[in-house]
């Protein structure tokens, strides 16, 4: 199993990537899906998590509440490391299943934390999708109708740009269009194809 794990800052293009690379017939596995599968109704980190945080964050029709738990973790780093502590083994694991599920030449991670994360441990290659930061607040701005002041701060919360890219294996500069972005793909694709027949 040869895992590609993708990854980029806000607005860099992760998703513009790996939908190109499942438009070539390669498996797809998304963290923040992953994430969200672990905590629907009758998962065992739903329950992990109403049994320490309390049934205020469960809504009426028995799904996470994400506002208000997000409102209990923000306000204190240890209650977000207790959730951390219930989600991540979770979500470790749904990440694993989905991997070895895989039938494709070579599969995609794609997380916006995997190197942050122990996440990146399940790839054998690091691919980042790079872009300047001042191009990152200009498509974030424009796409999520956010002010650049929010989507900076979310910036500065993430991985310095020369620390991911400086543990990347592989660097896609995303900074023209879409044609620009998949030529860049293209080489990458085929190579894995070859590290992955080795």
């Amino acid at each position: 199993m040869f895992v590609v794990g993708l990854t980029g800052g806000i607005g860099s293009g992760k998703t513009a990537a790996s939908d190109y690379l499942a438009s070539l017939g390669i498996t797809v596995v998304d963290a923040d899906l992953a994430s969200r599968v672990i905590v629907e109704p009758g998962q065992p980190a739903l329950a992990a998590i109403e049994a320490h945080f309390g049934a205020e964050v469960i809504a009426a029709d028995g799904t996470l509440d994400r506002r208000a738990l997000r409102e209990r973790v923000f306000a204190d780093p240890e209650q977000r490391k207790a959730l951390e502590a219930i989600t991540h083994p979770a979500i470790g694991a749904e990440i694993m299943r989905q991997l070895q599920a895989s039938r494709s030449p070579y599969t995609v991670l794609v997380s916006p934390l995997l190197l942050e994360t122990s996440q990146h441990r399940m790839a054998q290659r690091i691919l980042l999708i790079d872009v300047p930061e001042a191009l990152q607040v200009a498509r974030t701005t424009s796409r999520d109708e956010v002010p650049a002041a929010q989507v900076e701060a979310i910036m500065a919360a993430q991985m310095p740009r020369e620390e991911k890219r400086a543990r990347a294996d592989d660097i896609v500069v995303n900074d023209g269009d879409l044609s620009h972005l998949q030529a860049q793909l293209d080489t990458l694709h085929a190579r894995y194809l070859e590290m992955a027949r080795a």
